[in-house]
């Protein structure tokens, strides 16, 4: 599946790596894809389920490398108000 965006958040943890996911998926359109690189385990868990808390579409969860994953999420809900 192609993303419509890539954020590499490899070097940073959590909970950075959720607020930059948060940031960088509520400025995209609803449907778009968003392509998450970590190479910070808990992220790889974390920041699919706080998407999904979040009201997003967690699409696939894979580890790409020995420690890096890869996380597309689909945006399905605006932010909040």
């Amino acid at each position: 599946m192609k993303a419509d965006k890539t954020l590499d958040i490899k070097g940073q943890v959590c909970p950075y790596t959720f607020v930059r996911s948060k940031l960088a998926i509520e400025k995209m359109s609803l449907g778009e894809v968003l392509e998450i690189i970590t190479d910070h385990r808990p992220a790889s868990e974390n920041v699919p389920k706080s998407m999904e808390n979040e009201g997003q579409k967690v699409l696939k969860i894979e580890q790409t490398a020995e420690k890096e994953w890869r996380i597309l999420v689909r945006k399905d809900r605006e932010k909040k108000k």
